[in-house]
């Protein structure tokens, strides 16, 4: 397990990548942008993006309406 911060909060994963981080939440394929230690990190990147202890990580959602 590591542990890492999502949104602020304390978390543990067995994630190793970005990638393995959204399925392991259950985020949807789309309408989803995750940073990672203070950088955007680009979709096509995330299987490639290591997790470590103590990673920060953002989880923002695309809100629709007005």
């Amino acid at each position: 397990m590591t542990e890492i911060r999502i949104n602020g909060k304390t978390a543990e994963t067995e994630a190793a990548t970005l990638l393995e981080l959204a399925k392991e939440l259950g985020l949807p394929e789309r309408g989803v942008a995750l940073a990672i230690d203070g950088r955007l990190a680009r979709r096509e990147l995330w299987a490639a993006t290591a997790l470590r202890e103590g990673s920060e990580v953002i989880i923002v959602k695309a809100a629709y309406g007005g």
